[in-house]
């Protein structure tokens, strides 16, 4: 007798067509992330690429759900091509979610600095940011309202050690960052006629994820015995950091106090004083 083959369901065409604009969505991201990084493109062209795929992502998830409504009452395949686009969708939109959460809680502001009356100025940066880029001038009184009740524990880093260490353990930890180092200059002590100069450092910051260029300017000044050293943080484009300049000014000042303290010679120890010598008694004679 003739064998009767029963043919296959074919799988859900919504199930297959999430998975490949899923998967595309991802291809899309992962390229915006390397025009960013590489800096080949301007910062519109990369953040409208990177929206439109996880606009991409949004949709697969949406067929993904869809497809799973079909799979579940005509009992065809494509349950794993539909999970497949969910998971896709979901890892392209949770840390984008994550950052609008941010958002929603922290201030509109783009710029940090641990002296909002004299904060430290871009000297070099300012001549390397495009015309569509933030400004370099600090915004003033409104922004620095709005970082003491956002950042409330930003402040300047008061320590012992000289200018000349705080400026050393700035370039080193600024090093270890693996930041791009624009201009320096060294602090000089007040001579004969000529007032003292503050150490300064401008540095090039990239951001974790689409690694986007971040400004960072320190000044070191002297202060007493010790050293005084204020941070400015700022972001080139977009009016809202998500806490990032916050973060980096926090870990920055840490390292660098951590840093500093560790060159700081330590104070001689006092020699014990020595014991009196105590006076012997003379030797008792026998007597008879």
């Amino acid at each position: 007798m003739p064998i009767r083959r029963i043919a296959a369901e074919p799988p859900s065409r919504l199930a297959i067509w999430a998975r490949r604009i899923a998967s595309f969505a991802l291809c899309v991201a992962l390229l915006s992330i390397v025009i960013a990084r590489s800096g080949l493109l301007e910062i519109v062209p990369v953040l409208a690429t990177f929206a439109a795929s996880l606009m991409m992502a949004a949709i697969a998830i949406l067929i993904a759900l869809a497809s799973l409504i079909v799979i579940w009452r005509h009992g065809v395949e494509g349950l794993g091509a539909a999970l497949t686009a969910i998971l896709i969708g979901f890892v392209l939109l949770a840390y984008p979610s994550y950052l609008a959460v941010r958002a929603s809680r922290l201030p509109e502001i783009a710029d940090i600095t641990t002296d909002p009356i004299d904060p430290p100025r871009y000297e070099t940066i300012g001549r390397l940011r495009s015309r569509d880029a933030n400004p370099i001038a600090y915004a003033g009184l409104y922004a620095a309202q709005q970082q003491k009740a956002a950042y409330p524990d930003i402040a300047p880093l008061e320590t012992d050690a000289s200018p000349q260490g705080a400026y050393d353990a700035a370039m080193e930890v600024i090093a270890k960052r693996r930041w791009q180092v624009i201009n320096t200059r060294p602090p000089q002590p007040r001579q004969s006629g000529q007032p003292a100069r503050d150490g300064y450092i401008e540095a090039v910051a990239r951001t974790l994820v689409m690694g986007f260029r971040d400004d960072v300017a320190v000044r070191i000044r002297a202060n007493g015995e010790g050293a005084r050293v204020d941070v400015r943080s700022s972001s080139r484009y977009g009016r809202h950091d998500f806490g990032t300049n916050a973060a980096r000014v926090r870990a920055l000042l840490s390292d660098i106090d951590d840093l500093a303290g560790e060159d700081k010679p330590e104070a001689p120890e006092r020699p014990a004083p020595k014991a009196k010598p105590q006076p012997q008694k003379a030797p008792q004679r026998n007597r008879r």
